[in-house]
């Protein structure tokens, strides 16, 4: 009896996958942000902005962007800035907080990108989305890890 070798394979995911898939969506995103007049490093930031649950300072956010996109923190810095010159951010005190400009901008994105996501994520089983969040998560958990040995 001769066994054969099953002739489909299925992707593996690996660093080259992980990175298509996300210039990918990020491409689709960045197409988005441009119609607004909007880099993806600044909607980083003012959603950052946006979502926190005490109001930040500039270290504060920065700190965040950081963590999400590991840039260095006079970029980040530059990119507030920016934010704050096309007022979608305003300086309260010691703390930057969001305009109605920056709220109606991100609403306005995040409605732009919806059908798009749904197309993108639609029809993938939720045992194979669960499973890969949990592979993504152990990956970020080991290169954020990795990064703080190469940088600390």
């Amino acid at each position: 009896m001769t066994t054969t070798a099953s002739t489909t394979t299925e992707p593996v995911a690996d660093a080259r996958a992980l990175a298509l898939a996300h210039y990918a969506a990020r491409g689709v995103l960045e197409h988005v942000l441009a119609r607004h007049g909007i880099t993806f490093q600044q909607q980083i930031a003012l959603r950052a902005a946006l979502t926190a649950e005490a109001p930040q300072t500039p270290d504060d956010l920065v700190t965040q962007v950081q963590g999400s996109l590991k840039a260095h923190p006079a970029d980040i810095r530059a990119t507030l800035d920016e934010l704050l010159a096309k007022r979608l951010l305003v300086a309260d005190g010691a703390h930057l907080r969001p305009t109605d400009a920056g709220r109606e901008l991100t609403t306005a994105v995040g409605a732009e990108t919806a059908p798009v996501s749904a197309r993108v994520w639609g029809g993938i089983p939720a045992a194979d989305l669960a499973a890969a969040g949990r592979v993504l998560a152990l990956v970020t958990e080991r290169a954020n890890a990795e990064l703080a040995a190469l940088t600390g």
